[in-house]
């Protein structure tokens, strides 16, 4: 079972991993990226929280979306529904607030496990993902003007140690390394891939 993923774990169980700093710190960027991150972005840091589902089919998955290609940012790029706090919100209440408009999903039907460390990301967002529980049969209705399309990943390649790539590129002089996972029809990067990278290390058997 090494590397593998055993369902249902309870949700005292999913807690007790998220809270466990020793199995989340082989994920984490190092100090001196986020720094980096933050100087890109100018030193403004907007709090931020997505939605992290995980629908229990027999066969788990994790539930994203696809970004409307008319966004002004991160446009046609996989995501988790979500965004920034507005005044007053936790980043628990801003997830579910958020996967209410872009996706339709009610709030009363994710069963809230925990928060994820926070990630910053280059344009200066300080993300917080929620991870949830998530259990069909439920109804969604993508908001068009926000996003193209929802579509499920396995967790069995979440959790598949052989699964994300890490690579790198040019941009604007620098070479930035990220996550990439497979997938036979979307590009999944960035911070999402980095999340995944964190959600695994949360779900795999030791």
């Amino acid at each position: 079972m090494n590397g593998q993923f055993a369902f249902p774990l309870t949700v005292a169980a999913l807690q007790a991993r998220i809270a466990d700093p020793l199995r989340l710190r082989a994920d984490r960027p190092a100090p001196r990226e986020d720094v980096e991150r933050a100087a890109r972005a100018g030193g403004r840091m907007t709090p931020a929280a997505v939605l992290v589902p995980l629908v229990l089919h027999p066969e788990p998955t994790v539930l994203l979306t696809l970004r409307s290609a008319d966004l002004k940012a991160h446009a046609g790029q996989v995501s988790f529904p979500g965004g920034r706090l507005e005044a007053g919100e936790d980043p628990v209440t801003a997830a579910l607030r958020e996967a209410g408009e872009e996706i339709g999903l009610h709030a009363s039907l994710p069963e809230i496990v925990g928060e994820l460390p926070p990630l910053l990301t280059g344009t200066g967002f300080l993300v917080t993902p929620v991870v949830a529980l998530l259990r069909p049969p439920f109804v969604l209705n993508p908001h068009p003007g926000e996003v193209a399309e929802t579509f499920e990943y396995p967790l069995a390649h979440v959790t598949d140690p052989a699964k994300p790539e890490r690579r790198s590129r040019e941009f604007r002089g620098e070479t930035r390394e990220f996550w990439v996972w497979p997938h036979e029809r979307h590009y999944i990067w960035g911070a999402t891939a980095s999340v995944l990278v964190t959600l695994a290390s949360v779900l795999r058997e030791d």
